[in-house]
């Protein structure tokens, strides 16, 4: 197992291009989920920013603040703990085609983009503008993406 690629995208939109990317060019798993399975992961997180997280999720909101403090900075900088587990409703079935995830992950960032009401809160930091919701969905693709290297470039 190689190193993790230094990934940091600008936009969600240019998540979109590095899965597009690596769908293209074939690419090697540096971890346990496929390009389909990080895809489906960031559709189930991302849509929920607009449809709403489950209403167990909000037990956390006492502890938002601290998280807010202390786990935002970390993941809008790239350095997302590492181990933590997620919840079994956002963990990707092994069975997914690379080119349909890929697409319904370009579908989610479009509507994510062009979603003119409120977020939801988020389970972990609260309630955030618009502007955060979207760098820290930026930053969660990365995280993941990371894990995947194209075909062929070296490790």
């Amino acid at each position: 197992m190689g190193t993790l690629r230094d990934l940091k995208f600008e936009t969600l939109g240019k998540a979109v291009d590095d899965a597009r990317q690596l769908l293209a060019t074939g690419y090697v798993r540096q971890g346990n989920w496929s390009l389909g399975q990080i895809c489906r992961h960031l559709v189930l997180v991302q849509d929920s920013s607009v449809d709403g997280y489950p209403v167990w999720m909000s037990l956390f909101a006492p502890l938002r603040p601290l998280v807010r403090r202390i786990l935002l900075p970390k993941v809008l900088s790239g350095d997302s703990p590492r181990g933590i587990r997620t919840a079994p409703m956002f963990v990707p079935p092994d069975d997914l085609e690379d080119a349909t995830e890929v697409e319904a992950f370009a579908a989610s960032v479009g509507r994510l983009l062009h979603h003119s009401g409120g977020f939801a809160p988020h389970p972990g930091f609260g309630r955030l503008p618009r502007e955060k919701i979207l760098e820290i969905h930026t930053a969660h693709a990365a995280n993941h993406l990371r894990h995947l290297r194209a075909q062929g470039e070296p490790s």
